[in-house]
């Protein structure tokens, strides 16, 4: 009987902490995109199909048969669920445009605590003492961060709208994540994947296209800034956070992912030189210590 080789213990706290920093650069890369007269709607549209481009020979080698056997159901999720993703992407980027990427960062990745809220409102699950307290310390959090960038912020032309983008990205990330679950349950990694990403591209393709988004008139600079958004936050990034997870308890990789407002601020002050207001930091950190007790509760 055969089984499976282990890694060793310290490989997967490697591969998250690699996934971990290639996600912390995707707020980055949108930024060095949106520099370069792409519009936000755009650089969400060629991340996921560029995304989707690349994961399409791989789907089909190993999933084929997967794929072959939908049911009407799971397209009908498949859908749903990419509809939610781009919309994700598209509020949380151009969110980008008119706050700092510590804010925006900060509350798009609030995402454990409105399925936390989800989880009672419409499953009827009794959220836990821990819980409560985490969405409790984050709503604070939230509130600090909003009062301090009506006062002043590093970057972007108008914060409280900005605010809301990422908090309305957090709400659709939410949203995809509950019915990807479902979705998720029934197929293989390389199939979901395919199918979520390939539908949200198509949302936001269309998208684009009703809206009038340039696309293909871009400078060589911004399609290598793109090539690099859908290879390393997208692919490298959440792929590494799903093999992680064969080997470590999900828990643990949530609280991992709270690493990357902390990675894209520090790389935002870096490249971009955005620093923090003391109620900004404040707002911040309730957030973050929110978000882990959210997550450290949330039931299995």
């Amino acid at each position: 009987m055969s089984h499976t080789p282990q890694p060793a213990r310290w490989l997967p706290f490697v591969v998250l902490g690699i996934g971990l920093t290639a996600i912390s650069f995707g707020a980055i890369f949108a930024r060095l995109a949106q520099a370069e007269g792409v519009g936000s709607l755009a650089v969400a549209t060629w991340r996921l199909g560029f995304a989707a481009l690349i994961i399409t020979p791989v789907a089909f080698l190993q999933s084929r048969h997967e794929l072959a056997r939908l049911t009407r159901r799971q397209v009908g999720m498949a859908l749903a669920a990419g509809f939610f993703l781009a919309l994700h992407f598209a509020t949380w980027i151009s969110s980008l445009e008119y706050t700092s990427v510590a804010s925006s960062t900060a509350l798009v990745t609030t995402n454990p605590l409105w399925i936390g809220l989800a989880s009672f409102l419409i499953f009827r699950e009794t959220p836990t003492k821990m819980m409560i307290g985490g969405i409790a310390l984050s709503f604070a959090g939230s509130l600090f961060i909003f009062w301090s960038d009506s006062q002043t912020v590093g970057a972007g032309s108008n914060p409280m709208l900005g605010n809301l983008l990422a908090l309305i990205g957090s709400w659709c990330f939410s949203a995809y994540l509950l019915i990807g679950r479902r979705l998720r349950a029934g197929l293989g990694l390389p199939a979901y994947i395919w199918l979520a990403y390939g539908a949200a591209a198509l949302f936001l393709f269309a998208a684009s296209g009703a809206g009038g988004a340039e696309l293909f008139a871009l400078s060589d600079t911004a399609w290598a800034v793109l090539l690099a958004m859908a290879l390393g936050p997208q692919l490298l990034g959440h792929t590494a956070y799903n093999w992680s997870l064969r080997y470590v308890s999900a828990t643990f990789v949530a609280v991992v992912t709270l690493g990357e407002p902390v990675g894209s601020a520090l790389l935002a002050f870096l490249v971009f030189g955005e620093g923090f207001a003391p109620l900004q930091f404040v707002g911040f950190s309730l957030l973050l210590v929110g978000i882990y007790l959210a997550a450290k509760g949330e039931r299995s």
